[in-house]
């Protein structure tokens, strides 16, 4: 970006020639957003080119100026993917800087481009355009991240771990399963995304600086040319709402709280006292000080950055909750939780998608994991109430053999049939298939249910859904 210009008079920002001195410099360092709402230019210059076509078809400008203004953008757009650009401060923000840069060189057309618009439904209009896009970005990379999920669900489809509740064991589950709950969480996820973005393809422009336009322009044409599904019908909305962005970040929200929890699992199931998992070197890294260390940082990382999104949602809301109609210099600070939302999100998701395959799982150590804890109980409760007893019942002499086998350190499955006849007469010695580890997972056998023949069933859905 450009460094010169120490101050800024009304005439070079476009303005009505009402005020008699240069803004100050440290004001226009203080106001000015150029700095980071350049990455709107490209969203910037599709609404300019589309709002052009229109001006031209309504008769407000000439084919020659419409001409004009899409070669001076045509160029512009080159330069500003080149790297080529000249961005300034003085000139405030990239509506300007763009405005400025297409005068040059195409004189006259370019100021009246801005016919029958305003910075306040242009600015709107950008960060909608862009917001589109980064939202079929993201869609495509959770999509990524549910498809190495679902690889790896289907290699671990008959896996046995221990399933957890309060973070004690509970019941076997095989590992596939447990990775699928995560899919159908970023799937809800890719759903909330898509019913975002039919709020975000609304076109803001047209409503001009907050009242509309006295000038005869057609809404719907520029609407179809940005491929909006519509227009705001209220220009005071139009200009002032900022509900898609606060939706947006809310279930950007979500995923990185589904982002965390995965994570969060990883990091446990990487330490010694799981030894659930073993993470790509390529994701992890040292200690400067202890050798032996192997840190889950991506995962860790990923799971920090989570409260870092959260916060741009609390921001955002706390920004709009006081505005009254209709926009206000308050809006520029819309941008930067905004964009740094989209960017951390998607690091984050290509962070997974790539580490995810990489994932080995150490199928011993679950099966271990999953015969302490006395997790077929509940399969042995079962087993008494298809004997006949009353569940309650059959939930009372569990917890007694549970009792007896803790106080001899062995599991359910090493108690003597006569210790658990003692305790159940009901019990036959077919329970030894209630208390089977692999039995267990495989009776689930429905729909939702973990064993192994139903895991392989939802991850057959999960790729014909994925593609």
């Amino acid at each position: 970006m450009s460094a010169h210009s120490s101050s800024l008079h009304a005439k070079d920002a476009g303005w009505s020639g009402r005020f008699a001195e240069p803004v100050a410099e440290f004001v226009l360092r203080y106001t000015a957003s150029v700095g980071f709402d350049q990455r709107l230019a490209l969203a910037d210059i599709a609404g300019s080119l589309a709002h052009a076509a229109m001006l031209a078809e309504v008769g407000l400008i000439s084919a020659q100026d419409r001409a004009d203004i899409e070669r001076g953008l045509t160029q512009i757009r080159g330069e500003i993917e080149r790297g080529e650009f000249d961005w300034q401060l003085a000139l405030e923000d990239v509506h300007l800087n763009v405005e400025r840069r297409l005068t040059e060189l195409v004189g006259d057309a370019g100021k009246r481009l801005h016919t029958a618009r305003s910075r306040n439904d242009q600015v709107a209009t950008d960060l909608r355009l862009w917001l589109r896009g980064e939202i079929d970005g993201l869609a495509a990379l959770l999509a990524a991240v549910q498809r190495a999920l679902v690889a790896q669900a289907e290699a671990h489809a008959a896996t046995v771990m221990p399933g957890f509740t309060h973070l004690q064991v509970a019941q076997p589950v095989t590992f596939g399963h447990h990775l699928l709950a995560y899919v159908e969480m970023f799937e809800r996820d890719r759903e909330r995304l898509a019913d975002c973005r039919r709020r975000v393809n609304r076109l803001p422009l047209g409503a001009a600086a907050l009242a509309g336009t006295t000038f005869p322009i057609d809404r719907a044409a520029v609407a179809h040319k940005l491929g909006f599904d519509g227009v705001c019908e209220n220009s005071l909305d139009a200009v002032s709402d900022r509900d898609y962005a606060i939706e947006f970040c809310a279930a950007a929200s979500l995923v990185m709280v589904h982002v965390s929890r995965l994570c969060e699992e990883l990091v446990l199931w990487m330490t010694p006292r799981f030894g659930f998992i073993r993470l790509p070197d390529r994701f992890t890294t040292g200690s400067s000080i202890m050798p032996q260390k192997k840190n889950p940082d991506v995962a860790e990382l990923a799971r920090g950055k989570s409260g870092r999104v959260a916060g741009h949602l609390m921001g955002l809301i706390v920004l709009m909750k006081g505005q009254p109609l209709t926009y206000n210099k308050d809006n520029q600070e819309d941008k930067e939780p905004l964009f740094d939302t989209v960017d951390t999100l998607r690091e984050t998701l290509r962070a997974l998608a790539e580490m995810i395959p990489g994932i080995e799982a150490d199928a011993a150590a679950l099966r271990r994991a999953a015969a302490e804890g006395f997790s077929t109980a509940t399969d042995f409760a079962d087993y008494l109430v298809r004997k006949g007893l009353p569940f309650r019942d059959a939930h009372e002499a569990v917890a007694r053999a549970v009792r007896l086998a803790s106080e001899r350190n062995c599991d359910l499955a090493d108690l003597p049939l006569a210790d658990l006849q003692a305790i159940a007469p009901q019990t036959g010695a077919d329970v030894r298939g209630a208390l089977d580890l692999d039995a267990a997972v495989a009776a689930r056998d429905h729909v939702g249910g973990t064993a192994p023949a139903q895991v392989r069933a939802q991850c057959e859905r999960w790729r014909e859904r994925l593609g």
